[in-house]
């Protein structure tokens, strides 16, 4: 039997003018604006909302970075590039975000920056020293403290006096707010001379703070507004008996936060709790998987969901995938702080084992017809990821876990173009996994490989060879193949072009003979892409296979490579308008789904079949897009073994045609049509 999920609301935003102004008038003479304020007070909305409103002021858009679920600073960059949809191609990326942003006129919004501030103090400095035209606005709890900082406080909505008449106590955004949300939760609910001084003093109570009047407003679900109040005053009573002073704002979302908790059932209680370890939110079917347990059956889940949401303690989103419930930050810390540690040590070994399950079932480096939804759901569970991998590396005896997820992620860590991040992980495990086995042996070729991407020669080299040194030792088969395969890529970044072409063979040879097919897929990808130039001939029947195969078992991802990978090799036998058809099926594929290395790549080769067609114009233009693309990527076709000679004849060819001064003006327009529009001009032709 299908069950429904639980119900969905997406609240609208309530009030903030003077605020929203405020932010338009600073950041039209500010570079930096940072919103403070306590937490619940409505920063991340007002963020939100100013992006939404300001966006169509910026030429180059504006970029929301959500920053609360990223417990390292060291991930704060390959953060930043991977919403930035830069894939990293260089080691510094750093260097690549600066030099991305260095011409754009846009709007970088960071939001919950206080646990990183240090990190995101440093960052910010150097993309403003590095970006003239770029705008930043965060949101903290404290002030960043970088030079030419703007600062607007985020207050409370507005109180009105409990006494005054109705008129004049509609007019204030905190009851506006609470009559909003007590609507949605209790249909018919409105102010009226008879309710209107209760409203008034509940908000007055709450001082405003929005998370606080969505919790009490939540409530009336089951509890009259009369009722509510004497609830509400009962709890904050205590408090001020306690500490005779009034209450600061934080302690006002304290009190109310303590107040919503106990007013859960106990079972509630215990799943809120153990919800705030899911940074990223969380589908029915894991929550079911990860949480239940001592103290909650199975069955419950569902129901126990639905309560959270009725009680506005989980938002529920809906998506492709279905429905996914998340905290608001505020509101997982305290649900983190109520973890009892019995709980808590269940729970972590528990979602360790479910991330560590879900990476190896979600593999991409498989030829499978759910290769996409694999990688869009590991997309979506990074946050999650991060956490497991975190706790892995930091619990005794579970290094070898963490690396041995962080390596089956590799070809996710390739595709996404999170180079940096995935060897942060890899990084840090081989530091504590130092046993010469088949998990450091794995680790350190998928290192080398994600080093070689970046151009990071000196880094790879040494990571390879102590994986062959342990293969040799350990005599294991199932490694050797990848290690080979890695060191083939490594001597084509050296110029050794019939070097590479030799091991990728015998690797290819390897999984052959093991009956891999997915390894002998991805090895004819390298096989026919770098050894285009060396031997076409011989990559274009590699590219013909991986074709058919990846045609065989509905493997759509590895399908577009696959027919950029024959492109490239017909490409250089001469018959460049079946090269061009290919590129092109490949083209339309990866701009629908953003995978922006395969879109680059196609772009490239489709300006070399404009001006193989003497439209030498538009290949300017393509050239001009895929520049763009290359820029974001940190990379350049000079850098591409299979790229760089026809990039050059291309260029060349185009240049002489129309002359430079033409040729510079059809390369700007490509330049600045953007990922979606490059890829919609490039089907066009």
């Amino acid at each position: 039997m299908t069950r429904a999920d639980p119900s969905t609301e997406a609240s609208s935003f309530v009030g903030r003018r003077h605020e929203l102004s405020a932010v338009r008038r600073v950041l039209s003479q500010a570079r930096l604006l940072t919103l403070t304020g306590t937490g619940g007070v409505g920063k991340t909305r007002l963020a939100l909302k100013a992006a939404e409103t300001l966006r169509g002021r910026y030429r180059d858009g504006v970029e929301v970075v959500e920053l609360a679920t990223l417990e390292a600073g060291d991930l704060l960059e390959p953060t930043v590039a991977a919403a930035l949809s830069l894939r990293e191609a260089g080691p510094d990326l750093m260097v690549t975000l600066v030099d991305y942003l260095s011409d754009k006129r846009m709007l970088l919004i960071l939001d919950n920056c206080e646990h990183l501030l240090e990190d995101c103090a440093r960052f910010v400095d150097r993309l403003l020293r590095g970006a003239p035209r770029l705008r930043v606005l965060t949101t903290s709890r404290q002030t960043l403290g970088v030079y030419g900082e703007q600062v607007l406080a985020v207050p409370s909505l507005s109180v009105p006096d409990p006494g005054g008449p109705t008129r004049y106590i509609v007019r204030h955004d905190s009851v506006r707010l609470f009559v909003e949300r007590a609507a949605s939760v209790c249909p018919g609910f409105f102010l009226d001379t008879g309710n209107a001084a209760c409203v008034a003093r509940l908000a007055q109570r709450l001082e405003g703070i929005p998370l606080a009047i969505e919790l009490a407003a939540a409530r009336l679900r089951t509890l009259p507004l009369e009722q509510l109040m004497r609830e509400l005053d009962g709890c904050f009573e205590v408090l001020e008996a306690a500490a005779p002073a009034a209450l600061p704002r934080h302690q006002t979302l304290r009190a109310t936060m303590d107040w919503s908790f106990r007013l859960c059932s106990p079972v509630e209680r215990r799943l809120w709790a153990r919800l705030s370890m899911f940074p990223g939110g969380v589908d029915l079917e894991t929550a079911e998987a990860v949480c239940c347990g001592e103290g909650i059956d199975p069955a419950e889940i569902f129901d126990l969901v639905a309560g959270l949401v009725d009680k506005s303690v989980l938002v529920g989103e809906r998506r492709e995938a279905g429905i996914r419930y998340r905290m608001l930050e505020s509101i997982r810390a305290y649900g983190s702080e109520q973890l009892a540690p019995s709980d808590e040590r269940v729970l972590r070994r528990r979602y360790i084992d479910h991330y560590r399950d879900l990476a190896e079932r979600n593999r991409i480096d498989r030829n499978v017809p759910d290769q996409l939804e694999r990688y869009r759901l590991l997309q979506r569970e990074l946050p999650n990821m991060r956490v497991a991998l975190e706790v892995c590396l930091g619990e005794p005896g579970m290094a070898p876990v963490g690396l041995e997820t962080a390596s089956a992620m590799w070809c996710f860590w390739l595709l996404a173009g999170s180079l940096t991040e995935g060897r942060y992980w890899l990084e840090r495990g081989l530091e504590l996994v130092r046993e010469a086995g088949s998990a450091r042996a794995t680790a350190l070729w998928v290192d080398s490989m994600l080093a070689l991407r970046q151009g990071d020669l000196a880094a790879a080299t040494p990571r390879l060879e102590e994986c062959h040194t342990i293969v040799r030792q350990m005599g294991d088969e199932d490694v050797l193949p990848f290690a080979i395969r890695t060191s083939g890529v490594a001597a084509f970044s050296t110029g050794d072009a019939q070097r590479g072409l030799a091991l990728l063979e015998e690797s290819l040879a390897l999984h052959r003979a093991a009956g891999d097919l997915d390894g002998v897929v991805f090895n004819l990808y390298y096989a026919a892409t770098y050894g285009s130039i060396e031997n076409p001939d011989r990559a274009a029947v590699f590219g013909e296979e991986m074709l058919e195969l990846c045609e065989a078992h509905h493997a759509l991802v590895s399908r577009g490579y696959a027919q950029l990978a024959l492109g490239l090799a017909v490409w250089n036998l001469g018959d460049c308008r079946r090269a061009e058809a290919l590129v092109r099926r490949a083209a339309e594929f990866t701009g629908e789904i953003n995978d922006r290395w395969c879109l680059t790549q196609c772009l490239e080769v489709l300006a070399w079949a404009a001006g193989a067609r003497e439209d030498h114009e538009r290949a300017a233009r393509m050239l001009g897009a895929a520049h763009a693309l290359w820029q974001a990527a940190d990379a350049s076709p000079a850098r591409l073994w299979y790229h760089a000679r026809w990039h050059e004849r291309c260029a060349e060819q185009a240049r002489r045609t129309l002359g430079n001064r033409a040729f510079a003006a059809a390369f700007r327009d490509g330049a600045r049509l953007g990922p979606e529009r490059a890829a919609a001009y490039a089907l066009e032709g």
